[in-house]
């Protein structure tokens, strides 16, 4: 009981040693931080890494105990590993998740694993700022999930949390220390995180100029979705108040969601109002877009109009020669194709003329 005595006292030394003063950690335990975006959601870990030091087979079921144990010290009679060292592993999430499929809302949490052999059960608690798990509580309990622990051939001498698996939505977070690897997967649902990410940035300064209303909006049109507020947002976009009336992006996009909207004559109406505003390079990819819907006609009044006001130019007589080949007109198409081949600025751009004008010559269509 004497020597239980000292160590503690000798452990709320170094805590308080360490609280007040710009020490090494606590056992020479490091500390880290380490942070991953996932979509818009920030990710972020901090914990203290223990090390192995010569303890290799020693560590689960020994230093890390198994299960929840009564570690002699706070409230806690049935507590779970701190998932590191020293202070509490905390982990925060900006957003909303999915932890393992399980919701858990935006927050900081304290992160502690009940290790097992076959089955660890991992906790997120509201408690995020006691030391360690003394004064764990399963009553703070925001989230318990179970994993199945990994084991390796390589070993990790100091406790860390890596990011794999990364995709645009989700990420696997891994805890890997001696020749272990406890795993978990975290999902966002990247849609409904930006478009409640947008409506709040545009109530502030973000929402005094149209690019960001632009943005908003060309988020909902390419992940079709929320089309009915994206329109708002478009019109926002062109409106005096936000500097976008002489956008062509801005009154393009307003005409792509009134088209998603099953509404094409107001479509066509803004996108005729668009035109004058387009450069040289917007009206080249509008049209584009056009030809490759297999909307030739239009396709091809879109790079006539680009061709009168930037006539001769590399881009222009390429935009012809794809305008042409979108009517099947693929002779004309060939002495457009030619010209821009000449004019190629570089290489690559050289090397597709070549690509257009053979595909020409064999009577395809270039778009």
């Amino acid at each position: 009981m004497k020597k239980t005595v000292i160590t503690l006292m000798a452990l709320l030394m170094a805590v308080t040693l360490h609280a007040q003063f710009n020490t090494v950690p606590s056992g020479g335990n490091k500390t880290a931080s380490v942070s991953e975006g996932i979509g818009i959601t920030e990710v972020t870990i901090h914990y203290s890494r223990p090390g192995v030091k010569n303890r290799e087979g020693h560590i689960w079921g020994e230093v890390v105990h198994k299960g929840f144990a009564n570690l002699g010290f706070g409230t806690s009679k049935a507590a779970p590993w701190r998932a590191g060292a020293n202070e509490n592993t905390t982990i925060t999430f900006s957003t909303d998740v999915k932890i393992d499929g399980q919701p858990l809302p935006a927050g900081t949490y304290g992160f502690f694993v009940a290790y097992d052999p076959t089955e660890c059960t991992l906790i997120f608690s509201r408690n995020a700022s006691s030391w360690g798990s003394f004064y764990y509580d399963p009553a703070e309990d925001a989230l318990r999930i179970k994993v199945k622990p990994v084991a390796t051939d390589k070993s990790v001498e100091w406790l860390k949390y890596e990011f794999t698996d990364q995709t645009p939505t989700s990420a696997t977070v891994a805890l890997e220390w001696e020749k272990l690897v406890i795993p978990f997967k975290i999902d966002v649902d990247l849609v409904k995180t930006q478009i409640a990410s947008f409506r709040n940035q545009l109530r502030g300064s973000s929402g005094f100029i149209w690019q960001t209303w632009n943005a908003a909006a060309s988020f909902c049109l390419q992940n079709n979705t929320n089309l009915e507020e994206a329109l708002l947002w478009a019109d926002t976009a062109t409106s005096v108040s936000t500097g976008g009336t002489k956008s062509f992006q801005a009154w393009s996009t307003k005409a792509a969601i009134l088209d998603s909207l099953g509404r094409g004559q107001e479509a066509m109406a803004v996108m005729k109002k668009a035109l004058p505003f387009g450069d040289m390079n917007e009206l080249y990819f509008y049209a584009r877009n056009l030809a490759h819907l297999k909307k030739g006609k239009e396709a091809f009044d879109i790079f006539k109009i680009d061709y009168d006001q930037h006539p001769n130019e590399f881009l222009t007589n390429a935009g012809m020669a794809r305008g042409y080949s979108a009517l099947g007109d693929y002779r004309k198409a060939l002495g457009y194709a030619l010209k821009a081949r000449e004019q190629a600025p570089d290489l690559p751009n050289k090397d597709r003329l070549e690509k257009m004008v053979k595909t020409l010559q064999e009577g395809k269509d270039i778009n």
